[in-house]
């Protein structure tokens, strides 16, 4: 192998996108490895590469990572976009952990059956708009300057650019009543590596269709529990008068679930 870093997962966005926008980000060139196959996915574990059974595989300075967050500490540190000491590093982790709760629900929004694809695109709507949006809106206000944290470019300005045009190819206004993440949205487009990793033919992943969806299910996935996961994520408004407690542990036990089943946003966690 060559001293690239080398990433095993299907070939698609799932939870190895956000790896891949980060080490596009640092100018790091990998090599991919896409498993279309159960026996390819079953072989990764009888040879022992697959620490808890789950992809993304990344391996990396000798190691074989596994486990989505700690792949990308790992990478943030080694390409200084994690800070420069433990507060700032604190502050990153909490916008991190922020989107990836919003995109939790763009990767489940594929396995999303027909006649509730309108309700759950409302839901991302809903929540871009009202929970996670207004969130950095006022933190770039606020403090006046170019990025997130400490005025330098960061893990957490990756991930919210990466969450940014999910959500547009959804909702492609959804920036319209935040300005300051219009002019993010730009400064970042413009940045040398995040430049190159939008043109095409890089290894940007494109927005999954039929087919990856039916290769998701085919190597590691079974239906019912992807439709499961599909319904904690988007949970219906409870009504008036309903108690929400049982609401939530029901939507944590889904969770439990298909993260056991390895499902999460396509064979991953």
């Amino acid at each position: 192998m060559s001293g690239k870093p080398r990433l095993t997962y299907l070939n698609g966005r799932g939870r190895m996108e956000p790896i891949r926008w980060l080490l596009a980000a640092a100018g790091v060139e990998f090599e991919e490895v896409y498993l279309e196959t159960k026996e390819q996915y079953d072989k990764l574990i009888k040879d022992g590469s697959l620490l808890f059974q789950q992809v993304p595989l990344v391996e990396i300075d000798g190691m074989k990572m596994v486990q989505t967050r700690a792949i990308m500490s790992y990478i943030a540190g080694k390409y200084n976009l994690y800070g420069k000491d433990l507060k700032e590093r604190a502050l990153i982790d909490m916008y991190v952990e922020g989107i990836s709760d919003l995109m939790q629900m763009i990767l489940m929004f594929p396995f999303s059956p027909p006649d509730a694809k309108e309700k759950n695109l409302e839901s991302i709507k809903e929540r871009a708009t009202n929970r996670y949006f207004p969130v950095f809106e006022k933190v770039l206000k606020q403090h006046g300057q170019d990025f997130l944290v400490g005025n330098k470019f960061s893990w957490a300005d990756v991930q919210l650019m990466e969450a940014i045009l999910a959500v547009e190819e959804k909702v492609p206004a959804v920036l319209s009543g935040f300005p300051q993440l219009q002019v993010f949205k730009t400064k970042m487009s413009n940045m040398p590596t995040i430049k190159k990793f939008l043109q095409p033919g890089s290894p940007r992943k494109p927005p999954p269709d039929a087919h990856y969806v039916e290769t998701v299910l085919k190597v590691r996935c079974h239906t019912s529990y992807v439709s499961r996961s599909v319904e904690t994520l988007f949970p219906a408004v409870p009504e008036a008068g309903q108690k929400t407690f049982p609401k939530c542990k029901e939507r944590a036990e889904g969770h439990r679930a298909l993260t056991r089943m390895g499902c999460y946003t396509g064979c991953s966690q």
